[in-house]
């Protein structure tokens, strides 16, 4: 190659170089408006949660409180029965979730790894859970519950979060379970393995990357779950945060530094569960979208 040729390959390369660099740019500063756009809600959230009623109302939405109320979040965790609705929500919420993952995998394994007649029957039925309007069912569910004496009892919670997180859990782990290698389950059959061990210690320690996919979306569906809270518990020892938040708003006067707190209570669990969980929600989705 002349020198002439050398420096135009040379001169495309630096140009290709450039314009990836600027893409890159555009690209970047994109994700970082969008990330901004994102975070900031939390962080105005938080300074509304350390403000008066009179700074809410009298100040710009958008200003720093002047002497910051940390008192706020006290006052709501002890006074405000804040600290019993919040175990309330952690225990209805885990226990809720661990139960669809423990159905649905149980479901998932006889539908994918089992051969009997009524196999694609109940797929279907379990899919046709997907279309039905979750709150359509309230007036026969409050009427069961109230025939077998569960109203005002937590397993009203339970059980109805399982019931309808189930189809949803059980598409996403179909998806991945296809990728799974029988070949492991066929060696372990012929080792004269039974199939509840099969389950409990190959395929289901297999399918750990999806579960934090499905434990993060039930997670967020029962933690900020209201209309099924509300209508079916009415004495405070059973409340979750999602209705004891009403008992900062009065006929008369509203504490809304309380809300404020309150709110950012309520959403740290989600958060952190997303940090800690992240890489493996990123991992299960991606696993659970190719089929081997």
């Amino acid at each position: 190659m002349t020198e002439t040729g050398q420096q135009e390959v040379k001169l495309q390369k630096s140009e290709g170089n450039a314009a990836g660099k600027f893409g890159y740019a555009i690209l970047y500063l994109i994700l970082g408006i969008i990330a901004v756009l994102q975070i900031y809600p939390l962080i105005w959230l938080v300074f509304f949660s350390l403000k008066t009623n009179q700074e809410v109302f009298n100040a710009s939405p958008f200003a720093l409180p002047a002497d910051p109320k940390w008192e706020n979040y006290a006052t709501v965790w002890t006074q405000g029965n804040i600290n019993l609705y919040f175990f309330n929500s952690v225990w209805i919420t885990l226990v809720s979730v661990a139960l669809t993952i423990l159905l649905a995998s149980f479901v998932t394994f006889a539908i994918t790894r089992m051969n009997w007649k009524l196999s694609k029957l109940v797929l279907g039925l379990f899919m046709i859970g997907l279309m039905i309007p979750v709150h359509s069912t309230l007036i026969p569910l409050f009427n069961f519950f109230l025939s077998i004496n569960l109203i005002d009892h937590p397993l009203a919670l339970i059980l109805t979060y399982t019931a309808f997180n189930l189809p949803l859990t059980i598409m996403i782990l179909l998806g991945f379970y296809s990728t799974l290698p029988r070949e492991v389950e066929e060696a372990a059959v012929i080792d004269g393995s039974s199939i509840h061990r099969i389950f409990f210690q190959i395929t289901l320690p297999m399918s750990m990357p999806v579960m934090s996919t499905t434990f993060i979306i039930n997670m967020i569906y029962n933690w900020n779950e209201f209309v099924f809270i509300n209508t079916f518990i009415s004495s405070d020892s059973y409340k979750t945060l999602t209705v004891g938040i009403q008992n900062f708003i009065g006929q008369y006067s509203t504490d809304w530094g309380a809300i404020g707190a309150t709110l950012v209570i309520s959403i740290l669990p989600i958060l952190i569960a997303f940090v800690f969980l992240s890489n493996k929600i990123v991992e299960g989705i991606a696993a659970g979208a190719v089929k081997g």
